[in-house]
């Protein structure tokens, strides 16, 4: 019989399960994004766990109702990142069921970060499993993290060395504020973006590096005085899409002369912007989550657990 791998992972804006097959390289994910009420730039942990707790049992029967099989193991998002002292109140939603799923069906659970889950479904998602074992950087870039990371450069399974980081906001905070800002529904990535590209000016920006990290509430600054300015909310649009899109890609251009030789996978919700994408692909040896593998997913533990439970 084949083998499926549980994934669960309850981040701070998504409620996430994942069914992960090997032979047949796929998985099969039920997710569900929690309420943000209109005007809001984002969650309070209490409130996150209560919707954790409200959403996760249902999107687990709903994996079974789809798919009649057993798992193997299970696997947890357990904290954001795999560092002592990384925490956050959601994240014990999902371990808790993980433990129950574990103990009930007498099959092993192990734990990852958050990051990793990322990481391991931008590798599953770009056809590059290869480099699961094997020294690369990773971007993890979403509301909650900008980050660049040494992977597997120790023997530990997946270890990660912190290389660069944002020294103020995160790149989905500034897409975020400056959405809300323009009057969109949060999580605004995807309606910004659409702004943005109804855009045609050309538009010069100019984010500040410290050594290999970036400075980006800059950027939030300029677009409040575009807006005060009268500029088109098309046009603030591609100057904050435009303005993340540089940092990342003058961290990428240090880093890659610092690491020479080494792919650069970029993962998080924040990497499954067009405008981004297009320009970091066009200069370096990177590759890229697929859209649904870029947002917050259980799919990443899941492959995670596959390699847990057989490999290392």
């Amino acid at each position: 019989m084949s083998k499926y791998y549980l994934g669960i992972d309850t981040s701070n804006y998504t409620t996430s399960v994942c069914a992960y097959n090997r032979d047949k390289n796929i998985v099969i994910s039920k997710r569900k994004l929690l309420p943000v009420k209109d005007g809001a730039r984002g969650l309070r942990q209490s409130d996150a766990v209560f919707h954790h707790t409200q959403q996760l049992p249902g999107l687990i029967e709903n994996l079974y109702e789809d798919i009649s099989f057993d798992f193997s193991a299970v696997s947890v998002s357990s904290r954001p990142r795999n560092v002592e002292g990384s925490y956050m109140p959601c994240f014990t939603v999902g371990v808790a069921a993980a433990k129950i799923i574990s103990k009930t069906n007498k099959i092993p659970l192990y734990e990852f970060s958050h990051q990793q889950g990322h990481i391991a479904a931008a590798l599953y998602s770009s056809n590059r499993l290869d480099l699961i074992d094997r020294t690369h950087i990773a971007f993890h870039i979403s509301g909650g993290t900008t980050e660049a990371l040494l992977v597997n450069s120790s023997e530990e399974f997946l270890s990660t060395k912190l290389i660069a980081k944002t020294l103020d906001l995160n790149a989905g905070q500034l897409i975020d504020r400056v959405g809300v800002m323009l009057g969109l529904q949060f999580p605004c990535g995807k309606d910004l973006e659409k702004l943005a590209l109804d855009c045609n000016d050309e538009i010069s920006v100019n984010p500040v590096l410290k050594d290999f990290d970036c400075c980006l509430s800059g950027g939030e600054n300029l677009c409040q005085k575009l807006l005060k300015d009268g500029k088109s909310k098309e046009h603030i649009a591609k100057f904050c899409l435009k303005y993340v899109e540089n940092a990342i890609f003058k961290m990428s251009e240090k880093l890659a002369r610092k690491y020479p030789n080494l792919p650069i996978i970029y993962a998080g919700g924040v990497m499954s912007n067009s405008i981004i994408k297009n320009s970091l692909s066009n200069n370096f040896d990177c590759v890229f989550a697929k859209p649904e593998f870029s947002t917050d997913n259980a799919a990443g533990v899941a492959v995670l657990a596959y390699y847990a439970d057989n490999c290392f």
